[in-house]
């Protein structure tokens, strides 16, 4: 399909989804969030995607934060269904069943930040700088980014970033595990086709089921965790795949994944 804010392409088992606003650095508006609601929930359904890039174009911005015009106007009740829409459309990223992986190419603040933050891996570029200085704006950041940061780096440094608006380089985001991983700009798409070609040469249910385990297991005590495991555990192992996998294994050749 087209689209106005974004471009969405195929390579193979492969998608790359690129913002493109880039007069506004990718700002992310209402029209953004639709789209992006649209794309992810194509994707999300098709059987013969593994793994998905979301990237900004250009080489200064991987989203610059939410639209700061359309904030202005905004009242307690109006605020508050902007900050929920957002939550809306990252958690369906966040819980799209394939692999996201954020391919950080510039500044990636306030919603910018938090969109990366809604994926499955970040990879950097060593010019990237991440950060949610909402304070400054006299706002706290709406679209998941108190909650997800703090669980990804911890309370402390959640804290840090966010009390004292910091904009952090890669190599400080990489220090406190905001990212994965650190690459020179000219090489960000080339390894995050890397790692998406990885994910897209194991066995897709499989695939799913870790996201599944992680998501299920985030904030339960250990032992329901455990169960959710054990639960999608034994449902692999009644399906094809399971049995592909373990016969090409012992037979030493290259496993042909149906997902089923």
């Amino acid at each position: 399909m087209s689209y106005k804010t974004l471009r969405s392409e195929r390579e193979g088992a492969i998608a790359i989804v690129t913002l493109d606003r880039p007069e506004v650095l990718h700002a992310l508006d209402a029209a953004m969030f639709n789209e992006l609601e649209q794309v992810f929930g194509e994707l999300a359904s098709d059987p013969s995607l593994r793994a998905i890039l979301l990237t900004g174009s250009g080489e200064r911005a991987f989203a610059a934060g939410a639209d700061i015009r359309g904030l202005v106007e905004t009242d307690a009740l109006s605020g508050k269904q902007v900050s929920e829409r957002g939550q809306q459309v990252f958690a369906q990223i966040e819980r799209c069943g394939k692999p996201v992986i954020a391919c950080i190419n510039g500044v990636a603040l306030g919603g910018g930040c938090e969109l990366a933050l809604a994926c499955t891996l970040r990879l950097a570029s060593d010019k990237a700088r991440l950060g949610l200085p909402e304070v400054k704006l006299g706002l706290v950041p709406g679209y998941g980014g108190t909650q997800r940061l703090t669980r990804l780096v911890g309370r402390g440094a959640a804290l840090r970033m966010m009390l004292t608006a910091s904009i952090v380089d890669a190599a400080e985001a990489l220090r406190i595990g905001l990212v994965e991983e650190v690459v020179p700009a000219a090489e960000l798409m080339t390894r995050g086709r890397q790692l998406a070609e990885l994910i897209a040469a194991v066995a897709p249910l499989a695939v799913a089921g870790v996201l599944e385990a992680v998501e299920r297991g985030d904030g339960l005590p250990l032992d329901k965790g455990l169960h959710a495991e054990a639960e999608i555990f034994g449902r692999l192992c009644g399906t094809a795949d399971k049995h592909e996998g373990l016969t090409a294994f012992l037979a030493k050749r290259a496993a042909d994944w149906q997902g089923r």
